[in-house]
């Protein structure tokens, strides 16, 4: 491919030749200098996902997901959301209770609705507390380990039923913790999958 009027350039071995009557070979000779030669990007201000381009993250980007990565949000985003389910179970438990027929007569409305609270925000209560247990406990295993993988699920769910559980004693305590670990590892496995 040596052309009479063009000079060759020795690289590794192979001899490229820049060809002024031909613009394609001068343009191959950049197009490989950028690749290879001294010209090159050393490095890429993009990111890419999915093999598509994306820009570089702002600041703000950076503070949100850095916020939304920490212990206290996943905390709190649980909290919140373990009472409001908590709340439509206790919600539907008051509603399908067994009805005694000796109130059923005196029983008001106000009565009615005054029970039906209550068994909501005691369910509610309750799966705030057991949802920001676990979740809270799951980001300190996984901060703890530097890993997220399946351990910290059964680890954090063995901590948080072991410390519901010792309330009532110690073996409540040791059931507690082998079956909320076990729980929590079939639900990462059922996930896992889907």
């Amino acid at each position: 491919m040596a052309a009479p009027s063009g000079q060759t350039h020795e690289e590794g071995g192979v001899g490229l030749v820049e060809n002024e009557s031909d613009p394609g070979d001068l343009r191959l000779l950049h197009v490989m200098e950028a690749l290879v030669g001294e010209n090159k990007k050393r490095f890429s201000t993009e990111m890419r996902q999915f093999g598509l381009p994306l820009p570089p993250k702002s600041p703000e980007e950076q503070t949100i997901e850095r916020v939304m990565e920490s212990c206290t949000f996943k905390t709190v985003i649980s909290g919140v959301l373990g009472f409001a389910l908590g709340g439509a179970i206790g919600l539907f438990a008051s509603s399908v209770n067994p009805v005694d027929p000796e109130l059923a007569a005196k029983q008001k409305a106000r009565d009615v609705l005054k029970d039906m609270g209550k068994q909501c925000l005691f369910h509610a209560k309750n799966f705030a507390m057991i949802g920001a247990m676990f979740a809270c406990t799951e980001c300190l295993v996984e901060s703890y380990r530097g890993k997220h993988d399946a351990k910290n699920s059964p680890i954090a769910g063995c901590i948080t039923g072991g410390l519901i559980g010792y309330r009532a004693g110690l073996k409540p305590g040791v059931a507690g913790c082998v079956g909320f670990a076990a729980f929590s590892a079939a639900i990462d496995r059922y996930f896992s999958f889907h």
